[in-house]
């Protein structure tokens, strides 16, 4: 088994694990429930869990890079013409989290000139920490992540997210197609399907409904795990991704024209 060399890290690599270090602390801290629950203007959930952590790795991040651009679910974005731009979701996965499910997430990237080229996924209490360098492999906790080699849509599996926003789409019966093929059909949810796929324990993730906050990082862990990761147009992430599909390189095309006419 490959195991990680601590010195092969970039600076870059190294501030954001110990920035998803400082907001595991946090959001451990608040998991038992004893938080504040407020609602956002889109009707979604925020507790004071995001917000410290948000602040925690904004403060560790930019104390580091004083003139990286910062774009958080909680906080916003800076600096707009900034050449390095952190992406960052505090606790994707906040409804979980009130409900305490294990499956949430901190999620940090780190883009530059508009490409994703480092990502860290930090599912506290899975104690499943994944991360991914351009050109430098994807990685859990310390192993090399490989995605699987199947080939046949009939022996895959395919974890499937957002099934109620997918359900409203004018493709949904295009996803009947992956759905009747596959061997076996989950919803995993939230970064943890990711994981799973870049470990070669699934195939594919098909989903719909998110931003690049809840997903940068988990791109670019697939993909340097050897995977494949689209919208469900086949179009590459970039800063208005919608929705998501993602397999293993063998499966991504077939999976692509099964959902053809599926409009992201």
């Amino acid at each position: 088994m490959t195991t990680f060399d601590e010195n092969s890290a970039s600076a870059y690599l190294r501030v954001a694990l110990a920035a998803a270090s400082k907001a595991a602390d946090i959001s451990r801290s608040y998991y038992a429930g004893n938080f504040i629950v407020t609602t956002k203007a889109d009707r979604t959930p925020v507790t004071q869990a995001d917000v410290e952590c948000e602040q925690a790795i904004r403060e560790h991040i930019l104390d580091a890079f004083p003139d990286h651009g910062f774009y958080g679910e909680e906080t916003g974005r800076t600096q707009e013409d900034a050449e390095y731009l952190w992406l960052v979701d505090p606790i994707d996965g906040t409804k979980g989290f009130v409900r305490q499910y294990p499956f949430f997430s901190t999620q940090i990237a780190l883009m530059h000139h508009g490409e994703i080229i480092l990502g860290v996924s930090s599912g506290t209490m899975m104690n499943e920490l994944a991360w991914a360098e351009k050109g430098q492999g994807a990685w859990l906790n310390g192993s090399l992540l490989k995605v699987s080699r199947i080939d046949n849509p009939d022996r895959a599996a395919v974890s499937v997210g957002n099934l109620k926003s997918l359900a409203g789409s004018e493709g949904w019966a295009s996803l009947g197609n992956v759905v009747e093929r596959a061997d076996r059909i989950r919803g995993y949810g939230d970064f943890y399907h990711y994981h799973l796929l870049a470990s070669g324990k699934i195939e594919a993730v098909i989903e719909s409904d998110v931003n690049i906050l809840d997903i940068a990082a988990l791109s670019i862990i697939v993909t340097e795990a050897g995977g494949v990761f689209t919208n469900l147009n086949g179009e590459k992430p970039n800063l208005e991704i919608r929705s998501v599909l993602a397999a293993n390189p063998s499966l991504h095309a077939k999976y692509l024209e099964l959902l053809r006419g599926y409009v992201a």
